[in-house]
């Protein structure tokens, strides 16, 4: 696969975990966000940051380009879904380890 069909295929499954996390189908989101990851490994072999992109014609350094703001927006579309909810599952186990410390205390003194 072309590096351009890399950031092809990453952008239209970034677009569809977007969609998942507006559905709230989180067991898509992560499906997906394996799949990304797979892709993004490849990509890194088949094109280095350390690599000019001179290899690419003007259109598809443009088209590249678009492709990664698309994923880019996508992923902040994911983690305004998600950060709220991690924000409440870190209070809640926050919560959770601290009536553990408070009780170990109380137990503590009352022997």
């Amino acid at each position: 696969m072309t590096t351009l069909a890399l950031y092809e295929k990453m952008s239209g499954l970034s677009a569809q975990m977007a969609e998942a996390a507006r559905a709230n189908d989180w067991d898509q989101v992560t499906a997906l966000e394996g799949e990304i990851t797979r892709l993004r490994k490849d990509l890194q072999v088949q094109d280095p940051v350390e690599r000019p992109a001179a290899a690419l014609s003007d259109a598809e350094r443009r088209r590249k380009a678009e492709l990664i703001k698309r994923i880019l927006a996508d992923d902040r579309e994911v983690r305004r879904h998600t950060e709220p909810w991690l924000d409440s599952v870190k209070m809640m186990l926050g919560g959770t380890s601290r009536g553990r410390a408070v009780r170990a205390a109380y137990s503590a003194v009352a022997d």
